[in-house]
């Protein structure tokens, strides 16, 4: 259950209650792909040293393996992980979308060839259900496709009818699976997923009908797959006045501290990206006074933490100087120790906007740091 607390202009500030803890709002979400934070960091450095609320984790690659029925035979993600939070499992929808060459989408569902052996798979909405059913998630995304930008008005529409089809059978098939007690979480909740490219009539009209649908929370997709910034912040505004007022929303796949920042002030609460622990392992890391590439010769002796307002158990503890020593040396330590400072510098970004909206100051911290924060040094 979403509670609105107030808001500031658009921007809303919330509390999201789930039978695995209350989500202060906006939030950012981890995204442990297999059920690991990719980077060496685990489910307890999440609770414990980097501030994190909820865990993301992967329908589609979990199905692959170790496979979502072993996963129930173990009780779940969460005695899996010992991730005791809410967990969010996206619906393998995505992978329509990413593995376009190994794929074939119908009425029924999609038709994959496995990226590790090529052997034959089928999902579609009734397929993903039982699959995050038996992963028990706190939070199951409804299967959808999301459409590459840009795409032709009528396959987006028709894709768009389909999305909304595969909503409604989603919705059947969780709560049969729950009725009938083949949910590892009873209180397994249901989100559904607005589509529609960047076409105006196809996203309001898409809104329109599965917010009919009463379900647990929103998501904004297909979007941040390679059209401009602008054109994004302009779809969220669009289509931010048809989302229930009373349910969360959920921008999946963003993004950025400026992408997130402006999505807040258009009226989003929850956020998940793989931006923060990828370019962590490539040594390019989130500051308060813009992004570093800690490889560069000018950290070659430079004893200070990556962020000197940063409290991470990295700044804590490491120079500059030796974690770019740990990346040219190819240690696994570099990126363990810079994943954990940016999920850290994400997480603290999201409660830095909190109490901004608690303060009645977002404005301001949104005009200070939107761009800056995005700035390469």
């Amino acid at each position: 259950m979403y509670r609105l607390v107030k808001t500031e202009n658009t921007a809303r500030r919330g509390e999201f209650e789930t039978v695995h803890g209350t989500v202060q709002t906006p939030a950012f979400m981890n995204v442990a792909t297999a059920a690991a934070i990719k980077g060496g960091v685990s489910a307890l450095d999440l609770k414990n040293e980097l501030d994190c609320q909820v865990m993301l984790c992967n329908t589609y690659h979990l199905h692959l393996r170790p496979g979502d029925k072993l996963i129930a035979e173990m009780g779940g993600l969460h005695n899996f992980t010992r991730w005791e939070g809410p967990i969010l499992t996206d619906s393998g929808g995505f992978q329509v979308f990413s593995l376009a060459g190994l794929r074939k989408i119908k009425e029924e569902g999609v038709y994959f060839s496995s990226h590790i052996d090529g052997r034959k798979i089928f999902m579609g909405p009734e397929e993903s259900m039982q699959i995050q059913a038996n992963l028990g998630s706190t939070i199951a995304m409804a299967f959808d496709e999301c459409v590459e930008n840009p795409a032709a008005y009528q396959y987006a529409k028709n894709s768009c009818e389909r999305t909304t089809r595969w909503l409604v059978r989603c919705k059947a098939e969780l709560n049969r699976l729950k009725k009938e007690g083949l949910a590892v979480n009873p209180q397994q909740m249901l989100f559904g997923i607005n589509q529609g490219c960047c076409f105006d009539d196809l996203r309001v009209k898409h809104m329109q009908e599965i917010a009919e649908l009463d379900l647990d929370g929103y998501a904004i997709g297909g979007l941040a797959v390679g059209e401009p910034k602008e054109e994004m912040y302009r779809v969220i505004s669009l289509v931010e006045p048809y989302m229930p007022k009373d349910k969360i929303r959920y921008l999946m796949g963003v993004g950025t501290p400026g992408n997130i920042i402006e999505a807040v002030s258009r009226g989003v609460d929850l956020f998940d990206c793989v931006m923060p622990s990828r370019n962590a392992r490539h040594g390019h890391i989130f500051t308060w006074s813009g992004v570093i590439n800690i490889i560069n010769a000018k950290y070659e002796k430079d004893t200070g933490p990556i962020d000197s307002q940063c409290n991470c158990p990295t700044c804590k503890n490491f120079s500059r100087a030796y974690i770019r020593h740990l990346f040219k040396a190819n240690e696994q330590l570099a990126g363990r120790l810079a994943v954990m400072h940016n999920l850290h510098f994400y997480n603290n970004l999201m409660t830095r906007i909190r109490t901004e909206l608690d303060n009645g100051t977002f404005e301001q911290f949104h005009d200070q740091y939107v761009d800056l924060l995005d700035r390469r040094i």
